[in-house]
Formats: structure tokens, sequence, C-alpha cells
């Protein structure tokens, strides 16, 4: 992308990035189930927005369509790992969650991340 971007789209893009992650984090950081199933929307919006905003600088030049059909693919798949996620708690209630599920975000992270890779 241009240098003059870096403060426009480009920062949008970026900041949408980082609050896949983050709200991802910050969800299993709740006490229940149901709360985690609520925060596993915003990353899905986050997701959305950064492949809005990726389909937007292609159409103006700024990304040639191999990077953005590199990039929307990459956000599909992590469409489908919250997707995943979100059907796997499907009849997820209130309960109260493990502590043991909540000693380290990253280390899920970093689980889900492997298990994809298989």
């Amino acid at each position: 992308m241009p240098k003059n971007e870096a403060y426009g789209q480009l920062s949008q893009i970026r900041r949408s990035a980082v609050s896949v992650p983050s709200n991802i984090a910050e969800g299993h950081g709740r006490l229940t189930d149901l709360q985690f199933r609520h925060f596993l929307g915003n990353p899905r919006g986050s997701l959305y927005e950064m492949q809005t905003q990726i389909e937007l600088a292609g159409d103006i030049g700024y990304l040639s369509n191999e990077q953005v059909s590199k990039l929307m693919e990459q956000g599909a798949e992590v469409a489908r790992l919250i997707n995943g996620l979100l059907a796997s708690m499907s009849g997820a209630g209130t309960s109260v969650r493990a502590e043991t599920d909540s000693a380290n975000p990253a280390s899920t992270a970093n689980s889900a991340r492997k298990g994809s890779e298989r």
C-alpha cells in the first residue's frame, strides 16, 4: 500500500486483525460458556470488517488480485474456525467454566491453531 495509506485503510485493517484474537482471548476469560459465545461474535464482526477493507484495497488498486484472494482465503479459514467453535458450543448454557480452562488464553489459541494444522 502507498505510504499515505499507513494511517488510513492499512491502519483499519491492522486494528480489525488485532481485534480478532483479542476478543477471542477476552471471551475465553469470561466465567460462562454463554458469555464466551457472546464474545465470539465480536471477532467475527472484526474479521468481516477486515475482509471488506481488503476487498476495497483491491478495488482501488492497493492490493493485487492475488493478494486479495490469498488474504480472503485466510480470512475464510479463520471464519470457519470461529464458526466451528461456536457450533461446538451450541448447547452451551450458563455453566461456570473450569478454572483450568482459563489458566492461559494464549495456549487455547495455540491449541486451536495446532488442531487446524492437522
